[in-house]
């Protein structure tokens, strides 16, 4: 859990018999891509949904738009864009799009396969598949993510009334990171979640008395 910044609206709030009426938030991992299919290391390399990915952005748009949302954040990635694109014509919101949810940057191993990954730093690579996403040379470390992704994301809850809900199109590395750091999680702990399936989801809703966020759903999915 971790307490939010402090919001003036905070006492026009309506309690609901759990607590939870306060703000919501959906993490979104983009849909499929071919580099998915193909377990190729995609990073911050931009890469187009392929006909599964587009699949799953249509099936998840109508689900996601019955919560309503009022704010419509994306990573500015192609994959989350063309994601994102489902989500505009099933809510009718425009989008902001945000470098700031992007995919972690892998350095030297983008664009590599898992096996050619696997022979060409075999030790590195099992760390990696462990979630140490920076151990790749010139990778985008943790820390760093984990800074512009909780940054990104306590922006997107300030900019939600009382109530509201909004949605986040990221990636999966990032969101897993970012997940625990949402919710106070000692650093490494997010390893104790697993991957994000293409189009798999977390909620992060507000407890509206203590106003700490609590993990509602993870790795939600459609298709």
């Amino acid at each position: 859990m971790a307490r939010l910044p402090d919001d003036p609206a905070a006492g026009r709030r309506h309690r609901s018999s759990e607590g939870l009426s306060g703000r919501k938030l959906v993490l979104l991992r983009h849909g499929r891509t071919a580099w998915n299919h193909a377990r190729r290391v995609q990073g911050q390399i931009d890469v187009s949904l392929d006909d599964e990915g587009r699949a799953q952005a249509a099936a998840v748009a109508p689900v996601l738009a019955a919560l309503s949302p009022t704010k419509l954040w994306s990573s500015d990635l192609l994959r989350a864009r063309e994601t994102t694109a489902a989500l505009v014509a099933a809510t009718g919101l425009s989008a902001t799009y945000d470098a700031r949810l992007r995919e972690f940057h892998l350095g030297e191993r983008e664009g590599l396969t898992h096996d050619a990954y696997a022979a060409v730093a075999p030790d590195e690579f099992a760390l990696f598949r462990r979630g140490h996403y920076d151990s790749a040379p010139s990778a985008e470390q943790t820390s760093d993510v984990r800074t512009r992704m909780t940054a990104v994301l306590h922006d997107l809850l300030a900019a939600l009334a009382p109530g509201e809900a909004g949605i986040a199109v990221s990636h999966g590395a990032a969101v897993r990171v970012a997940t625990g750091a949402m919710l106070g999680w000692p650093d490494d702990q997010f390893h104790t979640l697993r991957g994000l399936d293409n189009c798999g989801w977390v909620l992060l809703q507000e407890q509206t008395e203590t106003r700490t966020l609590h993990l509602g759903a993870y790795n939600c999915r459609v298709l």
